[in-house]
């Protein structure tokens, strides 16, 4: 059994999907002695420029081989992002053009690598399992809509129509998907498994160390780009509680820079930037945090976006702050009612949430979410859902399409 696999990012790199990369490897790893071949196909390190790591261009597992394509260097710009794309595309056109695979599963965030995915299923007449983990065209429809490159969103929502309906079947990470795979792709097999808990963050005691008398600390640590706005809310509440409350702002990204920019113009000492750090060294910062926090930007097609930002914070049991809406604020009030959740952008509600959650911090008992969404039970379940659909018996999709 032969299976090709399509990551843009895959671990030593940092992202949301090289750690999901990276535990569905580990799960179809004892299958790696029972017949399983795999050829994985990412990038070199290359998610923050301001953060080097470095990887082989080839491994040899045995039952793995891990072909790591070099990426010209990028600010996360989204010129920057089209042209890293094409040389992705241009590297996995030559290392396939010779394969023989019995299926392809592409993780795609972004929409071209499940193009690449059910370009690369067509030509080979083998069955396409797909993971998407963001709406690209529906993200675009609202991020491009001043600017001319909104002319290729006819063009994109072809590559997502033809890509979808291309699949066997198809795995969201968010139950806002859902309706959106549906309307596109009605005949593909849906699946809705979820990003989790990675082990690195099941066993640690993140109780915060006793002594500090610090101001109260609200880390966050991710991406810093529009999606995240942290550029027009930090400053804001940041000003408000300027000698009450400290924040601690870890990572990079296309607005940084805006962030940077804000905090200096407003003379704010109780933010700290720093730039991107490995995961391990993560679990230091949360543990002296008194609050974890998150944000997405207000626009449209985040409501339906559950962030993997939530399963990693839940695992510390600190207080969680979230300025999210739609789904994901449905996730948290069942799941995670203790967190405070406030509507995107709004400063006021989000300075008030942080005085309470200081004033009288909640002890929740997560070990039910803890066991529910363990990233390695979750990956288990999409290693055999994989699997299984090679084993499906021919006809299991149109393979004209």
């Amino acid at each position: 059994m032969k299976l090709l696999m399509l990551s843009n990012y895959f671990t030593p790199d940092l992202s949301a999907g090289s750690f999901r990369m990276q535990s569905l490897v580990d799960a179809l790893e004892p299958w790696g002695g029972n017949g399983l071949e795999v050829d994985l196909i990412t990038t070199r390190p290359n998610r923050y420029a301001s953060l080097r790591t470095d990887a082989l261009p080839f491994e040899d597992r045995d039952w793995l081989r891990v072909h790591r394509i070099e990426l010209p260097p990028h600010k996360n710009g989204m010129a920057d992002q089209a042209r890293a794309y094409i040389r992705y595309a241009v590297g996995v056109r030559k290392l396939t053009v010779a394969g023989n695979w019995d299926a392809v599963f592409a993780t795609s965030s972004r929409l071209m690598t499940a193009g690449l995915g059910a370009m690369i299923a067509r030509r080979l007449q083998i069955p396409l399992y797909l993971d998407i983990r963001d709406l690209f065209t529906d993200n675009m429809k609202e991020l491009l809509a001043g600017s001319p490159l909104k002319l290729l969103l006819p063009a994109f929502r072809m590559i997502e129509r033809q890509s979808f309906r291309r699949a066997a079947r198809i795995n969201v990470v968010s139950q806002g998907f859902a309706d959106h795979v549906r309307a596109v792709a009605p005949s593909a097999e849906l699946r809705i498994m979820t990003n989790g808990i990675d082990d690195l963050f099941l066993d640690p005691n993140f109780r915060k160390p006793d002594g500090n008398d610090k101001l109260p600390l609200v880390v966050y640590a991710g991406n810093m780009g529009e999606g995240q706005g942290l550029h027009r809310i930090i400053p804001p509440v940041a000003s408000a509680l300027l000698d009450k409350v400290s924040f601690r702002l870890i990572g990079d990204g296309g607005r940084r820079k805006s962030l940077e920019a804000a905090v200096a113009d407003l003379s704010l000492n109780n933010v700290e930037l720093l730039p991107p750090v490995p995961r391990a060294s993560l679990l230091e910062h949360y543990r002296e945090a008194d609050i974890l926090f998150m944000h997405l930007n207000d626009l449209e097609a985040f409501r339906k976006v559950l962030p993997s930002k939530v399963f990693e914070y839940a695992a510390t049991n600190k207080p969680i702050l979230a300025g999210v809406s739609g789904y994901a604020a449905e996730f948290l009030s069942d799941h995670l009612p203790d967190a405070e959740v406030f509507e995107p952008l709004d400063a006021h509600r989000m300075t008030q949430a942080i005085e309470r959650l200081i004033e009288a911090p909640p002890e929740p008992d997560r070990s039910d979410f803890r066991k529910a969404f363990a990233r390695s039970n979750i990956m288990e379940r999409l290693s055999r859902d994989i699997l299984d659909m090679i084993d499906q018996p021919p006809g299991f999709c149109e393979l004209a399409r």
